[in-house]
């Protein structure tokens, strides 16, 4: 009860002192304190109708040790780091309790959470864990998550949306992983991000797949445009069916090793279903030449099912894909310009000016 006063005072002092902002500023590398910030973020936050609150993150590494599903919880949260490279949290939970929903360095169940400028990373023993391997960075089973210059740092299964009806924004992000690393339900729209395949296996062998989507009650699913794909030595495939009727189209992708990228460019061999609704168009090497084939067709299989598709979109389809179209009731890049403004201007006032910058 007095850590909760005393953290509570420290969160008045701190608005009167430097900003009509709210916000909570962490003691810079000290994970208790990172810690306090999102349990006292989560009580303050608990009402739909709060207004923003900021936890401003000072550069440094926040480890969490083996601990997994880190809780972020209420409305209006933002998770505010000084630089996307040097505030880092990272967790490394034992491969014997590896699995999709176990991992997690964040669990995130709040609404309309804005993540800006920071680096997750789960370093679970990837490369040792045999037939496992699942280290999520994010797990959402909130609404309307906003990433703004956020790396995310693993192999299988990185980013997890978890919510079926969810709607999540990433712009100018960087995601690493090896297999089904952008996983989920939702409508989830990429922009302009870096995705980083590394290798599949220790020695460079084996094939990386990099999203599995499992779309049931959205109309999108996840949506990739002005993406870059950097590789590492393995082979890839832009994605698979994880189940029900998944949606996956890239849209003016670059790809600075087209010669990694599998000839069916898709998986054919889904994981529960062959309902998959995949697309590209305008796919360009790291010159800006359009390489995307006339015609792809394939036939998606599983359990003994088959379902074949075009999967290049016409100039006309193509045009649909936009944020606009994918969120009609939602403005993310609207509201990402207005906290990313509001952010900045935080760590001015709270990191910059008592650094000397």
């Amino acid at each position: 009860m007095l850590r909760q006063i005393l953290f509570s005072l420290l969160l008045l002092t701190s608005v009167s002192s430097y900003s009509q902002l709210r916000h909570i500023l962490v003691k810079a590398g000290d994970v208790q304190s990172l810690l306090d910030a999102l349990a006292e973020a989560g009580r303050q936050n608990a009402d739909s109708l709060s207004e923003r609150l900021y936890i401003v993150i000072p550069n440094g590494v926040y480890d969490l040790g083996g601990a997994v599903l880190t809780p972020i919880q209420g409305f209006n949260v933002s998770l505010i780091g000084e630089s996307m490279e040097g505030t880092v949290i990272r967790n490394a939970p034992p491969v014997e309790g590896e699995g999709i929903g176990k991992t997690a360095t964040l669990l995130n169940r709040g609404m309309c959470t804005y993540v800006q400028d920071l680096t997750l990373v789960n370093a679970l023993d990837y490369y040792h864990s045999g037939a496992a391997g699942r280290a999520v960075c994010w797990q959402d089973k909130g609404n309307r998550t906003i990433f703004k210059r956020v790396r995310m740092l693993s192999y299988q299964d990185t980013y997890y949306s978890h919510s079926e009806e969810c709607q999540h924004y990433f712009e100018d992000s960087e995601i690493h992983g090896t297999v089904d690393f952008l996983c989920g339900a939702g409508d989830v729209y990429f922009n302009r991000c870096l995705i980083v395949t590394e290798k599949r296996n220790a020695d460079g062998s084996g094939r990386n797949v990099i999203a599995a989507p499992r779309t049931s009650t959205t109309k999108w699913g996840y949506v990739f445009d002005h993406c870059t794909i950097r590789n590492d030595v393995s082979a890839f495939t832009y994605g698979r069916g994880w189940h029900t009727n998944p949606r996956c189209a890239w849209l003016y992708t670059t790809l600075e090793s087209p010669e990694l990228l599998e000839k069916s460019r898709f998986e054919p061999m889904s994981i529960r279903s062959v309902d998959c609704e995949f697309w590209e168009y305008h796919t360009m090497d790291s010159r800006g030449r359009d390489i995307t084939p006339r015609s792809n067709v394939i036939t998606f299989m599983a359990k003994g099912a088959s379902h074949t598709a075009e999967t290049i979109l016409t100039k006309k389809a193509a045009r649909k894909f936009t944020v606009k179209n994918v969120f009609p009731n939602w403005k993310p890049a609207t509201i990402t310009r207005k906290l990313e403004k509001e952010g900045l201007r935080l760590k001015r006032s709270l990191l910059y000016k008592s650094s000397g910058n």
